[in-house]
C-alpha cells in the first residue's frame, strides 16, 4: 500500500532511510523546519537550511521516487530568541513561492514561555498574510495540555481557518480538544515521548479517522522512519478494513495538503 509520511525530518536521516521507506510504499514526505541540535545565532544559518530543504532534499528523495515537500519557520525550540525570530520571519517570504513549500511550520511551543508564544503568534500572522497552510508542534510530556490550550487560544484570536491548520503530536488528552475546535490533528509514531503504533491504533479506534493524520516525525534521535507502515500493519492485524488504513496513511494527508495548489497526489498517473 502506498503511504505518505506527513512529518519527517529527512535532513537528519540517511539515504538508506529513503530507500527503505520507498520499498515499503512511501510515495511522499513533507518535512517541517526543525532544530539543528543547537540554537542557531544568525539568520545566515537559516538561509542555508531553507535552501537545503527546498533544493537538495527534493533531489535526494527523487532518487527513490519519493516526492519531497517542506514547511518553513523558526522552530519552537528557538522561539525564545525574539531578535532572531524577527530576522527569520523576514526571510521566510523569499522562499514561500518555491515549488515544494506547503506552508509555515512546524511552529508552536516548547516550554510554553511568553517569548515562544509571541514568536508563534508572529508566525501565524505571517502564514495568514501569505495564505499558507500551518503545521503546529505541541510541547511534549507534562507541558502538552497547557501548551495545546495556549495554541488554540492564540489561533482563535488570530482568526485562523481551522481547516487549514494541522496541530501535531496529539495524545489522548489533547486530541479531542483539537478536533472539537475544528482543526486537523496528528499522531506521532515515535519510540520515546510520543506514541507507539499500538497506542496510535487505540486512539484511532476511540476518536475515529476524521481530520487525523499519522507520521513518524523521524529526526536526529532514536526515531522510526518506518512508523507509518508499521501502524498500517498494526491496524491490519486488528482486523480493520483496508479502506480505513488507506484513509489514515494516504487519503487524509492528500486531503489536507491538497489545499495547497503545489501539492500533487503522488503516483496518480
Amino acid at each position: 500500500m502506498r503511504y505518505i509520511d506527513p512529518h519527517a525530518h529527512m535532513v537528519s536521516r540517511t539515504t538508506d532511510d529513503y530507500r527503505a521507506m520507498a520499498l515499503a510504499g512511501c510515495a511522499a514526505v513533507t518535512e517541517p523546519a526543525f532544530w539543528a541540535g543547537w540554537d542557531r545565532s544568525t539568520v545566515d544559518g537559516f538561509t542555508d537550511y531553507f535552501r537545503q530543504l527546498t533544493e537538495f532534499e527534493p533531489r535526494r528523495a527523487a532518487d527513490d521516487r519519493i516526492d519531497h515537500y517542506t514547511w518553513l519557520c523558526l522552530n519552537p525550540k528557538e522561539g525564545h530568541d525574539r531578535a532572531l525570530a524577527r530576522e527569520v520571519l523576514a526571510l521566510i517570504p523569499d522562499f514561500l513561492d518555491r515549488p515544494t513549500v506547503l506552508g509555515v511550520g512546524e511552529i508552536g511551543l516548547n516550554k510554553n514561555t511568553r517569548h515562544e508564544l509571541a514568536t508563534f503568534e508572529d508566525h501565524v500572522a505571517l502564514a495568514l498574510e501569505h495564505r499558507q497552510l500551518i503545521l503546529i508542534h505541541t510541547p511534549h510530556l507534562e507541558d502538552k495540555l497547557k501548551g495545546t490550550r495556549l495554541i488554540l487560544d492564540a489561533l482563535r484570536g488570530a482568526g485562523a481557518d481551522p481547516a487549514r491548520v494541522w496541530i501535531d503530536h496529539a495524545e489522548e488528552h489533547t486530541l479531542g480538544l483539537i478536533r472539537d475546535a475544528g482543526y486537523w490533528a496528528g499522531i506521532t509514531l515515535y519510540p520515546t515521548t510520543k506514541a507507539s503504533p499500538a497506542r496510535a491504533a487505540d486512539m484511532i479506534e476511540v476518536f475515529g479517522a476524521e481530520r487525523l493524520m499519522v507520521s513518524s516525525a523521524c529526526d536526529w534521535g532514536i526515531a522510526a522512519p518506518m512508523g507509518v507502515p508499521t501502524l498500517a500493519l498494526e491496524l491490519r492485524r486488528r482486523g480493520h478494513p483496508e479502506s480505513l488504513i488507506r484513509r489514515m496513511v494516504f487519503e487524509n494527508p492528500c486531503a489536507f495538503f491538497g489545499q495547497c495548489p503545489k501539492f500533487r497526489t503522488p503516483w496518480s498517473d
